[in-house]
């Protein structure tokens, strides 16, 4: 796989680079320079990738789980091998800080690792059938199988590891996939598919295509030989596909509009809370701005108990106006450029559009190219884009609240719901707080933006339809079928 400027690389079918076509230019956040061409498939492509697809699930099927376990562990270990080479992929093609990019591959390799231990885990169960008169000597067995070809949708943000997160838990169930990779970033999925080849994935069983949105909305709508289309990205593009989908499953990892909740009891006396406040707006801040606020549960909303707003508030400030912005190469960057200038133009018209509102500018809304400064709002309200839509910047807001039911009450008035953080002592809030939040996961003593990639992880409302972390992935890839068993 090759990124130099005006060298064109090809898509990757049964094993092959294909260069014949249409190329498309990719450029780097940074600076707008020009990476690399890669070569853009076309329908005929992609009924090509689908048809060998389909020809290859009775053999990945069939691959004894001993052997999906060794690919995925050679997988994990080229990962390994290879860490530096696909950190700068990321950094060049998604604009990441390089620190971050680094954590990403390191995210990658623990998934691939997980899916090799839970290829062997994927069993079956026993049930007994003799449970009414006549039906002596009966029993069935459920095993679950892979239900076919997937095609697998990624976003830009992170291009190594939300593609690991569909390719692992494909090998692990048997699943051929076709994978769209973002026209942002195709270079690192390109990468990673001819990792996955070497280390004995059948060449047929995957496809690595670059493909125009209408072109994926096609294959998603009409080709019925696909049996699973597992999309990350945007909830209007998601919830679309959903749409266009026909009877094929569909899983969905939407946006989001991430909230925080900080109650004035996270810690006790005066001295420890001041120091405990202090490290939650370190973390609010990393959550909030790095890798400029590209993330789905990036924190965008945060709720302070009034008490202790206004102290909270000005050391959130004193640790954004800290932050080091610039060429995400730099080891010591830590926000770089948003991936495209129209995004920092409209994250800057949201963030005016809320000042003209009634918002107040706290800190940052300054603006240099495609590197916005960390902004933190206050004084916001339903009906400001900021606060409804998913910003993707790196912005905040902090805002009071009296009661912690209020707070409660602020979270789910959205119409996202991924993943919230808590930070309170107090058992029943954490329990009420589990029971009441209309979101996928609640993060005690830490931000929405911590993950761990084994957990399920998914939402509700428009963030999201299953749950992606390998082992629900793999249930997501495959279905039950029972076998029964009469007078034997």
């Amino acid at each position: 796989m090759k990124m130099r400027p005006g060298t064109q690389t090809g898509f990757l079918l049964c094993g092959k680079e294909w260069t014949d076509g249409e190329a498309m230019e990719v450029r780097s956040p940074w600076d707008q320079g020009l990476l690399g061409k890669v070569t853009v498939a076309t329908r005929k492509d992609a009924r090509e990738a689908v048809t060998h697809a389909v020809a290859s699930v009775r053999r990945t099927r069939a691959l004894p789980r001993w052997k999906r376990k060794e690919i995925l562990e050679d997988i994990a270990a080229a990962l390994i091998e290879q860490k530096e080479r696909f950190a700068q992929l990321i950094v060049a093609e998604a604009g990441k800080p390089v620190r971050t990019a680094r954590i990403e591959v390191e995210r990658a390799i623990l998934t691939f690792k997980t899916a090799s231990e839970e290829a062997i885990r994927l069993g079956g169960e026993s049930i007994p059938l003799d449970l009414t008169e006549g039906n002596e000597g009966r029993w069935g067995l459920v095993q679950r199988f892979p239900v076919g070809p997937v095609l697998a949708i990624t976003p830009f943000n992170f291009p190594l590891m939300l593609v690991a997160h569909k390719l692992a838990p494909a090998i692990a169930a048997g699943c051929p996939v076709v994978l769209k990779p973002a026209p942002q970033t195709p270079f690192t999925a390109l990468a990673l598919g001819e990792v996955i080849l070497k280390a004995g994935w059948p060449e047929e069983a995957l496809a690595v295509l670059p493909l125009a949105n209408e072109d994926t909305a096609w294959l998603a709508e009409r080709e019925d030989r696909l049996k699973l289309v597992s999309f990350t990205g945007s909830a209007a593009v998601g919830w679309g596909l959903k749409a266009r989908s026909g009877r094929k499953r569909v899983t969905l990892e939407l946006g989001g509009n991430a909230a925080l909740i900080l109650h004035s009891d996270w810690r006790g006396s005066d001295v420890d809370q001041s120091q405990a406040l202090e490290a939650v707006a370190n973390r609010v801040a990393i959550g909030a701005f790095g890798y400029a606020g590209q993330s789905c549960i990036s924190v965008q909303r945060v709720f302070v108990e009034r008490t202790i707003f206004q102290t909270f508030l000005w050391k959130l400030v004193e640790r954004a106006a800290k932050m080091v912005r610039g060429n995400p190469a730099d080891e010591a960057t830590e926000i770089g450029p948003v991936i495209r200038p129209a995004d920092a133009d409209r994250i800057e018209a949201w963030v005016k559009e809320a000042i003209e509102g009634g918002a107040k500018l706290v800190e940052g809304g300054g603006r240099d190219g495609s590197i916005l400064q960390p902004t933190i709002l206050t004084g916001t309200r339903s009906g400001m884009k900021v606060y409804d839509e998913e910003i993707f910047g790196p912005v905040v807001l902090v805002e009071p609240y009296d009661y912690f039911e209020e707070a409660l009450a602020m979270v789910n008035r959205s119409r996202y719901g991924l993943q919230t953080g808590l930070y309170t002592r107090d058992a029943g809030r954490i329990m009420t707080a589990f029971r009441e939040l209309e979101v996928g996961a609640v993060i005690v003593g830490d931000t929405p933006t911590w993950r761990l990639d084994p957990m399920p992880y998914g939402g509700v409302k428009d963030s999201g339809l299953g749950r992606e972390g390998v082992r629900w992935a793999i249930e997501e890839m495959t279905e039950p079928r029972m076998l029964v068993m009469a007078g034997m």
